[in-house]
């Protein structure tokens, strides 16, 4: 099935899971599709079961001492490395299989605010309140590189992990050189700055052509990931309270998607910038969380609780 704006107009939430009254903080795909991971404020981590008939926790792990705020899945289905919100702003590697660390990246000294896998090997960068952005190895526990910036940044890998972008002080996005990182960006774009709104993520478009940067307001910004300019802006979802939403691009970069405070799904044309679908997710809360699934017609959205996306028509 190709996805069109009959096919998204037509999902709808298939399975709900009530996980606790805590928020969910941050949830992500393997790259086979088949499970998804989440973090939730009560420190747990719950795995899914993503594949067709299936959807649901297959099991759950905690994380008491240190918190877990943002995750992701490594390269391997039964790995993730996580950010921690207790004790301290350490970056650890957790195994799935028999829940034990494999290694611990310390340096960050305020929470982070970005985790972002490469797509092609082991290295991952994070972004921190301390202002700085942090490459990393799964191999190493020492930072492999490290960058002092001007204010909060958000950063992301491009999808052949050859560059990676930042977003910093909420109005410039500058393009780096994995290979030659140090020697500063290789592109910066300016854009107006919006003082109303903070900018609370970044992440490139699977064909590597736009980068979408999301906003604690109400407002996202679609950039050609080229030249810099600011194609589309999306607004009309509600984000009164300046909550972090997660935006995301489809996996054909075609659409992109954002949850609301009352509970509803967005999407919108990436190139006409026209809204075509508001999704009714049934959600108690604002949809913190909100991706689509890299191999299979299904997407995930979160608030309190977890729910699973299915298209209801062929196109």
């Amino acid at each position: 099935m190709k996805l069109t704006d009959n096919v998204l107009r037509s999902f709808r939430v298939a399975k709900v899971f009530r996980e606790n009254s805590d928020k969910i903080n941050c949830f992500d795909f393997s790259s086979n599709g088949e499970t998804i991971i989440s973090s939730s404020d009560d420190d747990s981590l719950v795995l899914y079961d993503c594949q067709e008939g299936k959807s649901g926790p297959k099991r759950t792990l905690y994380s008491k001492k240190y918190g877990v705020d943002l995750i992701r899945y490594t390269h391997a289905a039964n790995t993730v490395v996580y950010s921690s919100n207790k004790i301290d702003d350490t970056i650890r590697y957790l195994s799935l299989h028999d829940n034990k660390y494999i290694r611990y990246f310390p340096g960050h000294n305020k929470r982070v605010t970005s985790l972002s896998m490469s797509p092609v090997d082991d290295t991952f960068i994070s972004g921190s309140l301390d202002k700085t952005i942090r490459l990393w190895d799964l191999r190493s526990p020492n930072c492999q590189g490290l960058m002092h910036l001007q204010g909060k940044p958000v950063c992301s890998f491009d999808p052949e992990g050859l560059i990676f972008a930042a977003g910093v002080n909420s109005e410039m996005v500058k393009l780096y050189d994995l290979r030659s990182f140090d020697k500063g960006p290789f592109a910066t774009f300016k854009l107006q700055y919006d003082r109303t709104c903070e900018w609370t993520g970044l992440k490139f478009s699977n064909d590597g052509k736009l980068i979408l940067v999301s906003t604690n307001g109400g407002a996202l910004r679609l950039l050609d990931a080229f030249k810099g300019a600011v194609m589309h802006s999306f607004g009309g979802y509600n984000n009164s309270k300046a909550v972090t939403l997660e935006a995301s691009f489809t996996p054909d970069s075609q659409f992109i998607m954002i949850g609301s405070e009352d509970g509803k799904v967005h999407v919108w044309n990436a190139e006409s910038g026209m809204k075509v679908a508001v999704l009714d997710g049934k959600h108690t809360g604002p949809v913190t969380c909100l991706q689509f699934n890299p191999k299979f017609m299904t997407f995930a959205s979160a608030c309190s609780n977890m729910a699973f996306w299915l298209p209801t028509i062929d196109d």
